[in-house]
């Protein structure tokens, strides 16, 4: 989804948050394309996020959900940012937006006691779109 970089060519070591770099360990890149690694981490955070929003979460489980989900979010932002990226502009400037808004929403939840289920559904429909076996539809220019 993020990275439509050329498939020839070798990831470069990035320093990434200690939850992203569990998910993109060296032996996850070898062996899985990057949109499946993409939804898995994000169905990761996704599922934090809906176990953080049951009324038996305890009291650590929204902060650490907004953290990974927050870390997710910021690794495609720095996948987006790589001069390797093949997205076109403007779809870089959209992604870049709803990145922005998980952010400002991620503090709202916190700040003001907002429920989740925002940040729930715009997860699960990147997700929808990473989904292994679908594909991406250029934009009409």
């Amino acid at each position: 989804m993020l990275s439509l970089a050329q498939e020839s060519l070798s990831p470069a070591p990035v320093m990434r948050p200690r939850g992203i770099a569990a998910a993109y360990g060296s032996v996850i890149r070898g062996t899985e394309a990057p949109r499946e690694i993409e939804y898995r981490v994000l169905a990761r955070a996704t599922a934090l996020l809906e176990s953080a929003s049951l009324p038996d979460a305890g009291p650590a489980d929204l902060p650490n959900a907004i953290h990974e989900n927050r870390m997710v979010w910021t690794a495609f932002v720095a996948d987006l940012a790589a001069p390797e990226n093949g997205w076109e502009v403007a779809m870089k400037g959209r992604l870049l937006s709803l990145a922005r808004w998980i952010f400002a929403e991620s503090d709202r939840v916190i700040r003001e006691n907002k429920p989740l289920q925002a940040l729930i559904d715009v997860n699960r429909a990147v997700m929808a779109g990473l989904k292994p076996g679908t594909t991406v539809q250029p934009e009409a220019s």
